[in-house]
């Protein structure tokens, strides 16, 4: 059944209640008026009518009852889509809170927002644009977008920066920087020369791929990103990525944290000459035996002490940690017996052994003096710097802090899927750089703000969708927010 409006020869309208099937029996006459108010009142009736006989409940509660009927039967009904409203304006909050909405393009915005939501291709996001959320662009402007982004990317940076000053209380003294390599979809070489082999943190040594160096606060915020070509010594990253950071915000004391890779004597005398401090990784294991045997001897296994000396990379610092020692020592005798087991094997592997030494090119040895020296350092880990004049504990906690940018770094692979990479020229990879970039610090802002990881933000946005469905009846559609006890306890819950 349902309540419908006929217009009388008088010029009136009367309201009947119909049912049955394509002749519209009459199964009861409401009454009829020409006034607009007494109309809307018949409508009612006619409503609470068709509810009482087939004891159903208006689907669209706020439906305008001037359009036509607001009791759908549901098997006269056909699901039309889904759309999610509600997570789009979550994250366009995010997007202006962060202050990115100066940046002046919407494509842009759209494609950082949609790889929060489903990272893919760019031309995938292009359908899933319109799927989620019914935007819709051409490939032409996406092209066209890819090569104008670049020209946005200073001016994003400064936009994170200065969400940190204001939000985070980022005091511009201490950030963290580190390095991770982007590998593509396809192994084709690329004419621009930027997509090149190099040392790769996947494995995956032989492809193509980028170098890119991330900067964040303390808290893991972005504020900074660099790429380079993928055979670039992550070593060679640091100084052009910190020296224009600093010059550009124009920092006057600036303290860096890195870890063992971006060590090196010459980058050393460059951060010092450009009054940049530095608290990075030591790899102890490189040492003279006779200084492991010093800094082991005075540890004594012992924590919450701290070992220190004067070296030509700046001060040496050290600490003990019995967690850390246990880790070693299991890690050694799984090395030991993987060396063991080669060398008791006729078959002769590829792959490089730690304690594996070969005597010729047939025969190998346990190496007996490397294991010594791990045995020393068991526990045990350092730390250069030039602050002189600071608590070793509170040298060694800030470099702890270093996991911020690591975990920046998986959330940009893994929840933002930063590779592979499925641009072959340097604008287009630059630029989708970019569109994780920004990603990144609305994944950021989300989590620091809500408590809650990016991947659960994301489940919980998207459980609140807008359902469109059709009544064959009067072939008209009704879209509404779907709402239930759970969804409007999840919105409840989020901070925007």
């Amino acid at each position: 059944m349902r309540v419908r409006k006929v217009r009388l020869a008088t010029g009136g309208i009367s309201v009947q209640v119909v049912g049955g099937g394509h002749d519209y029996k009459i199964v009861k006459h409401v009454g009829s008026t020409n006034d607009e108010a007494g109309i809307l009142k018949l409508l009612e009736v006619g409503y609470q009518f068709v509810r009482k006989s087939e004891k159903t409940i208006p689907l669209f509660p706020d439906f305008d009852k001037k359009k036509g009927n607001d009791i759908v039967s549901m098997s006269k009904v056909d699901f039309v889509e889904l759309k999610y409203s509600f997570a789009y304006e979550f994250l366009e909050k995010y997007y202006k809170l962060c202050g990115f909405s100066s940046l002046e393009d919407k494509l842009l915005k759209d494609l950082a927002i949609i790889r929060i939501v489903e990272p893919c291709s760019k031309l995938r996001s292009l359908i899933l644009l319109n799927k989620y959320f019914d935007i819709r662009y051409s490939k032409n402007i996406l092209y066209k977008g890819l090569l104008r982004f670049n020209k946005l990317k200073e001016k994003a940076e400064k936009i994170a920066f200065e969400y940190a000053k204001k939000h985070l209380s980022f005091d511009f003294s201490l950030v963290f920087f580190d390095v991770t390599t982007l590998y593509f979809e396809t192994f084709k070489e690329d004419k621009d020369n930027f997509r090149k082999p190099g040392f790769s943190k996947d494995g995956k040594h032989q492809q193509p791929q980028v170098l890119v160096g991330l900067v964040v606060t303390k808290e893991g915020f972005p504020i900074s990103i660099e790429s380079f070509e993928g055979n670039t010594f992550e070593g060679h990253t640091i100084i052009p990525t910190i020296e224009k950071f600093k010059n550009t915000h124009q920092i006057e004391n600036l303290t860096v944290v890195a870890d063992a890779g971006m060590l090196s004597f010459d980058n050393i005398q460059k951060l010092v000459s450009k009054n940049i401090k530095y608290i990075v990784g030591a790899r102890i294991g490189n040492l003279p035996l006779k200084l492991i045997k010093e800094l082991s001897g005075s540890l004594n296994k012992t924590e919450g002490i701290y070992f220190q000396v004067e070296t030509d990379k700046g001060l040496l610092i050290c600490d003990y940690s019995t967690k850390r020692a246990n880790k070693n020592r299991s890690d050694r005798k799984k090395q030991i017996q993987k060396a063991l087991d080669q060398i008791n094997s006729n078959y002769k592997q590829n792959k490089r052994l730690r304690f594996l030494k070969e005597t010729s090119k047939t025969t190998s040895i346990l190496n007996q003096d490397l294991i010594e020296k791990d045995e020393l350092l068991e526990g045990i880990k350092g730390y250069y710097t030039n602050l002189k004049d600071q608590d070793p504990k509170l040298i060694v906690s800030r470099y702890k802090d270093l996991w911020h940018v690591e975990k920046a770094f998986r959330i940009a692979k893994s929840d933002l899927l930063a590779r592979p990479i499925y641009h072959f020229k340097k604008e287009s990879i630059k630029a989708h750089i970019l569109i994780v970039f920004l990603s990144l610090c609305l994944s950021k802002a989300i989590e620091l703000k809500n408590n809650k990881s990016i991947k659960t933000v994301k489940d919980m946005i998207l459980s609140v969708p807008d359902i469109t469905l059709k009544d064959n009846i009067t072939n008209q559609t009704y879209t509404k927010k779907l709402k239930n006890n759970y969804n409007q306890e999840v919105i409840k819950q989020l901070q925007y």
